[in-house]
């Protein structure tokens, strides 16, 4: 091995192991990741199995509950999946800047799916200009479509929201939102996908 070869080695074992012992990382955009060990690319992220989600048809429709198959892919089939923001923020736990998205004010009639695995998460009547920068929910489109988590990260004590369909972190949920739940949660834009309501 050259010298150069050396250098570049041990300059990558100093930056993965600040990654797991120091803070935050910078991405390009501006996105913060939330350091964690991961598993090696070519393995799948997450327990394979079935979960039960309320299923929405495009026109707004609930079709009832189902069993479906959690979606459980490898870091490279998300990599492929998903945009490299997209990744970040929903496999790495990242934020986007504020203001950065294309969701922060309220659109027409339709609904927001997880830009994962297609999952119903909010209807856009429930949206609102929370004035923060991040699309706003005062409630989830059903609570069985997302899974709340405790999150201590930065020193501060929250509460994650993935998707329930594929474990794909969305953004967090704050009790300062607006009647009649009270509640905003704060969503990150390249999480979702937003479809217009079509009519039947």
């Amino acid at each position: 091995m050259s010298r150069i070869d050396e250098t570049l080695a041990m300059d990558r074992r100093r930056f993965l192991r600040a990654a797991v012992t120091g803070g935050a990382l910078l991405v390009a955009g501006g996105g913060l990741i939330i350091p964690r060990l991961f598993a090696a690319d070519n393995q799948p992220v997450g327990k394979p199995g079935n979960v039960l989600l309320e299923i929405f048809g495009d026109d707004g429709r609930d079709l009832g509950p189902k069993q479906v198959p959690k979606l459980v892919l490898t870091d490279t089939q998300w990599r492929q999946r998903l945009s490299p923001a997209s990744f970040n923020i929903m496999r790495r736990a990242g934020t986007e800047m504020a203001f950065s998205g294309p969701h922060e004010r309220p659109n027409g009639k339709g609904l927001f799916r997880c830009m994962g695995c297609a999952t119903a998460l909010y209807d856009a009547a429930t949206e609102f200009d929370s004035g923060t920068g991040w699309p706003s929910f005062w409630q989830p489109i059903a609570k069985r479509n997302v899974i709340q988590n405790a999150d201590s990260s930065f020193g501060m004590d929250r509460t994650a929201i993935s998707c329930a369909g594929c474990d794909s972190h969305l953004g967090h949920v704050f009790d300062d939102g607006p009647q009649p739940t009270g509640l905003r949660y704060c969503m990150n834009s390249v999480a979702l996908r937003f479809v217009p309501r079509t009519t039947g």
